[in-house]
């Protein structure tokens, strides 16, 4: 029986090993505690500490710059040093930031926090996504993904409600530290799973020591024609979450959240139920339609301002993003050798952080121009270019092969 890391190569042919399962757990667990931090923030920022609103969103954006410039250098250290000490360095350091939070002191002090914390998201984001590609079988990878995320999905879910729970019930201090525990829980688990990254033959101490990873630009370059359509769908993901809530406000409707429940019920529903279909197409054919539904869903909200409308919308746009996630990474994966997983994880993730922060501003500067309605329409329009350059790409792919 040969070995990859310290895996046996038997196992990964079947989804759901050991470590698979406890990777979503240590990702569920930290993402957990994300959600605590969304919800708490906020409110510690301009309650405790007597900050503005401004400041407020301040502090919540700072840990996205740091890990934005960092994702790179945490793909090569994944790559050269191993996945497991990324994932575990990442969540204790994010253990120690939320802990810490209540003793800061004031708005400096947090977001100095909020900084460190954007180190500890890239270092376990992008090592947890190449551990994911190690473990998944090459056939599974969309299954993969599409299980994977929901320790994502669930734990931004679950975070928020608890952290209000927390709040009202024992103040924000008990908060700050559940935070920090579920954080301390992912380390634990990923500490659990044992290192996945292959051998290489190539190694500098020959046959059996980890190799060195060929790909020496902090950015993968193979992956960026695809990180295009990535970028494309997340600016339209990012701006749709932005706003959703104000746009069902703005047509009448007496609960605003139903739009954001819907999409993320259909994402999470969708992934479960047709979790092996990404692996049944060619990733950037489906990549392809899945942004082009994104467009759709987007151009509905737009062209349709009503309370159905903007339910209506957000379905199909969850139905899009359900697929178009598994299927851009698995697109980008295939371009990257098992030692340039990280590089590539590190640039798949940046379109994420890029995506999120320029589709609120984008959008914001039309929506306060112009309405919601047309945010969504130049939304749709961003997705459709998205999806027009994955099918040059798939033409482009089809005449190379």
């Amino acid at each position: 029986m040969t070995t990859t890391g310290t895996l046996p190569t038997d196992s990964r042919e079947r989804l759901f090993t050991r470590p698979f399962v406890m990777l979503g757990l240590a990702e569920l667990a930290y993402f957990t505690a994300d959600g605590v931090a969304i919800y708490a923030l906020p409110l510690y920022v301009t309650g405790p500490l007597g900050s503005s609103t401004a400041a407020a969103g301040l502090a919540f954006g700072a840990f996205a710059v740091v890990a934005l410039v960092a994702r790179p250098f945490a793909g090569r250290v994944a790559d050269t040093r191993g996945r497991r000490p990324s994932l575990v360095a990442g969540a204790l350091l994010c253990a120690v930031c939320m802990a810490l939070t209540p003793l800061a002191g004031g708005l400096a002090g947090v977001v100095a926090l909020r900084l460190v914390l954007g180190l500890a998201e890239a270092a376990f984001f992008v090592a947890a996504v190449a551990a994911l590609m190690d473990l998944a079988p090459p056939s599974r990878i969309g299954e993969a993904m599409s299980y994977n995320s929901l320790g994502l999905y669930l734990g931004l879910t679950a975070g928020p409600p608890l952290g209000e729970l927390l709040v009202r019930a024992a103040g924000f201090t008990t908060a700050w530290l559940a935070a920090a525990t579920f954080a301390a829980a992912a380390a634990a688990l990923a500490a659990g799973i044992g290192e996945t990254r292959p051998t290489m033959p190539d190694g500098p101490g020959g046959a059996g020591e980890p190799g060195v990873a060929r790909d020496r630009h902090l950015v993968h370059r193979p992956s960026v024609p695809v990180g295009l359509v990535f970028l494309a769908s997340m600016v339209a993901m990012g701006g749709f979450l932005a706003f959703a809530a104000l746009h069902a406000e703005s047509v009448g409707m007496a609960n605003a959240s139903v739009p954001l429940a819907t999409y993320g019920i259909v994402v999470v529903t969708c992934r479960i139920v047709f979790a092996t279909v990404p692996d049944r197409f060619p990733p950037l054919r489906l990549a392809t339609a899945a942004v082009a539904t994104m467009a759709a869903g987007l151009g509905l909200v737009a062209l349709w301002p009503t309370p159905l409308g903007a339910v209506a919308g957000a379905a199909v746009m969850g139905l899009g993003i359900t697929f178009s996630t598994p299927a851009l990474f698995a697109a980008i994966f295939a371009l990257a050798g098992p030692d340039e997983r990280g590089a590539a994880s590190g640039t798949a993730s940046a379109a994420i952080d890029l995506g999120i922060g320029l589709g609120p501003m984008l959008l914001g500067v039309v929506a306060e121009s112009a309405g919601t309605p047309w945010a969504f329409g130049v939304a749709a329009g961003v997705a459709l270019a998205g999806a027009v350059w994955a099918l040059a790409l798939t033409q482009r792919e089809r005449v190379a092969a």
